[in-house]
């Protein structure tokens, strides 16, 4: 007979020994009973990652906010529930243009912004969010990923100790909203406008007055007269910030912004923490939420144009010889930068080269944009 010591014993070991089957034949994290064939969510595990992550744009946003919302989502459902992403507008826990700053300094986990807004410390983020008369959204994203790109991009990033992910891209904004028309340069001279980016600079060039502002307060600032006219982002965006409803000519192409990548920026020592799954599951959400960005844009932006005449907008292109000296201004500005930074001669050497080669592929296999 066993004494009463040897049965407890013997009690806690196959008690433990059950335990450790039990872990090795479901997913980590699983909790025990799960039902694991009804996927992810059914089996929620404790948060190991609680990540705060403030927005460069309102979510409450057409065409800007859906993403980070189904990114977040989609973290929480793919982990089944060991990351926790809980999202901010701008200004609730950090600036729009200070997104960077507070995940460097690991104020925050991770932040999702347009790379652009870091123009002043980091001059090569500004091609990197978005480059004058540039690549097609699509062929961006095989520049990034297919190209140097990324590789260019986190080798920049690092030293602000920062990973950054493309997670989103669209396609081209408005060239802007305008209370009158424009026929020539000349009207562009001494023009207050809401510019971003290089395009700002160009603008700059051809005798505009430029300033940045964040999209909560572009409206009032058109409303009060501080600024004469507005570029922010596509139709959908901008219908829903009301410009349309000071500035009634809309003008196209987005020539300063043929894509606008968006990125999730970690910080690093957060990133290199993650487990190699961890990361591979963020990285691969993330070009989910490239696919899903652009698919989404692209399917908003025709109907808002379709009611453009019923609210009296009135859309057009810029006269070509405009066009054609915004390019000038626009390639003069990026040379420059580019004698001023390494980084940013790496980054336009790398693009525009890409840019060339990708070319004779777009010109021959592409329907011309006359075609229905």
């Amino acid at each position: 007979m066993f004494s009463g010591r040897s049965i407890i014993i013997v009690a806690i070991v196959a008690f433990v020994a059950g335990t450790v089957a039990s872990l090795a034949i479901r997913p980590a994290g699983s909790p025990s009973g799960a039902d694991r064939s009804a996927g992810p969510a059914s089996y929620q595990t404790a948060v190991r990652h609680h990540w705060r992550v403030p927005l460069s744009a309102p979510r409450s946003l057409p065409g800007s906010g859906e993403t980070p919302q189904w990114l977040a989502q989609a973290l929480n459902t793919a982990s089944g529930g060991a990351f926790n992403v809980e999202l901010f507008d701008p200004g609730e826990i950090v600036p729009a243009f200070a997104i960077t700053d507070a995940v460097r300094d690991h104020k925050v986990q991770a932040g999702y912004t347009w790379l652009g807004y870091d123009q002043g410390k980091i001059p090569a983020s500004a091609l990197i969010a978005a480059k004058p008369f540039g690549m097609e959204p699509w062929a961006y994203i095989g520049w990034w990923y297919h190209g140097d790109g990324r590789k260019l991009t986190e080798q920049i990033y690092a030293e602000h100790n920062i990973m950054p992910l493309l997670c989103s891209i669209t396609g081209p904004e408005t060239a802007g909203w305008f209370a009158k028309p424009l026929q020539t340069a000349e009207d562009l001279q001494g023009l207050k406008i809401r510019f971003a980016g290089l395009g700002g600079k160009a603008m700059q060039r051809v005798g505009a007055s430029v300033t940045m502002l964040p999209a909560g307060e572009i409206f009032q600032a058109l409303e009060t007269g501080v600024i004469d006219a507005t570029e922010y982002s596509q139709p959908i965006t901008d219908r829903a910030l009301g410009f349309s409803r000071i500035a009634k000519y809309n003008y196209y192409p987005g020539w300063h912004q043929p894509f606008s990548s968006v990125h999730l920026v970690v910080n690093l020592t957060v990133w290199n923490n993650l487990r190699e799954d961890e990361r591979a599951m963020v990285d691969g959400l993330c070009m989910g939420g490239v696919a899903f960005g652009l698919g989404l844009s692209e399917s908003l932006q025709g109907p808002v144009i379709a009611e453009y005449a019923a609210s009296g907008v009135i859309a057009q292109q810029l006269p070509a010889p405009l066009l054609a000296k915004l390019r000038v201004a626009a390639n003069e500005v990026m040379d420059e930068e580019a004698a001023n930074d390494p980084d940013f001669a790496a980054v336009l050497t790398s693009q525009r080269e890409y840019q060339r080669v990708y070319k004779k592929w777009r010109d021959l296999a592409y329907l011309s944009g006359d075609q229905d």
